[in-house]
């Protein structure tokens, strides 16, 4: 995945080997209904070609067929060789799902009516460059549409908000030595608006949803919360990052075996955000 510029084209080591198709998964049956709002706020008509772009696992592939009928094309197009995988296996036969670098994608230029690209432009280090890529495969009056989690900070411990705190500069630290990253790689996904209009896309408009979960959770909230944030992000990786108390506290709170385990407690109450920015060509 060579650069154009100093370092690697991107900010935390994804290559074609990479596998984190479980993690996506469970965000995509998680979110569904939230995504499921943010594709029907679109208003997809029969007859569109659309890709999504760094399309993971291949659920909103599906989705976007059923929103134009099946009638149209859907292409999903991935970096790694285990999302396309998971892809094929998810989507309807008609549906193309290609193995290939956002920033060098292998389609004609003016082809398709909407680009859908969902947590994925932030993972450049110059997703400037991935944007210009996905904008010349619009056609005339075709729309770009990233959408982004978690622009707000996520509240998983409404009764502990100073906990909260210190896990996610815990996080932010981890992923500043693990990818050698600085705050400002951390958080430029933020800009989402200004990419869009810098691009000279047109009409840029931003729409969020509120992802909001209370106990008692249903399996696929509990399953994401539990393996893909307590277990697979935060876990053993934050204990250099913490004071041995609070490493000590989180760890209670994410145990399922603990008394004191979070997902268990009458008043939890977890709040994310989905964000769709949307420009047209």
């Amino acid at each position: 995945m060579p650069d154009t510029k100093a370092g690697r084209a991107d900010l935390l080591n994804d290559t074609p080997g990479r596998n984190y198709a479980a993690k996506l998964r469970r965000f995509n049956e998680f979110a569904r209904p939230e995504l499921l709002a943010a594709i029907a706020s679109l208003r997809l008509q029969q007859g569109m070609h659309i890709l999504d772009a760094g399309c993971g696992t291949g659920e909103a592939v599906q989705w976007l067929q059923d929103a134009i009928n099946g009638v149209g094309v859907v292409a999903g197009l991935d970096l790694a060789t285990a999302h396309v995988e998971a892809a094929r296996e998810v989507v309807r036969r008609d549906a193309l799902i290609v193995q290939a670098d956002l920033s060098r994608p292998p389609f004609l230029p003016a082809v398709f009516d909407l680009v859908w690209c969902v947590n994925t432009i932030g993972h450049l280090r110059h997703p400037e460059d991935g944007l210009t890529a996905l904008s010349s495969l619009l056609k005339r009056g075709g729309r770009v549409a990233l959408g982004q989690s978690s622009f707000l900070p996520d509240m998983f411990f409404a009764w502990d908000s100073r906990l909260e705190r210190v896990t996610d500069e815990a996080v932010r630290e981890y992923y500043r030595k693990r990818y050698g990253i600085d705050e400002r790689d951390l958080l430029k996904n933020r800009g989402l608006v200004a990419l869009l209009q810098q691009a000279g896309l047109r009409d840029v408009t931003a729409r969020t949803w509120v992802i909001e979960r209370m106990a008692p959770l249903s399996q696929a909230d509990e399953r994401y919360i539990f393996e893909a944030i307590f277990r697979d992000t935060w876990g053993a990786r934050l204990k250099p990052y913490m004071s041995s108390d609070d490493f000590e506290s989180l760890s209670r709170l994410c145990d399922p075996t603990h008394p004191d385990f979070a997902l268990r407690r009458r008043d939890f109450h977890f709040l994310q955000t989905f964000t769709l920015v949307v420009g047209s060509l």
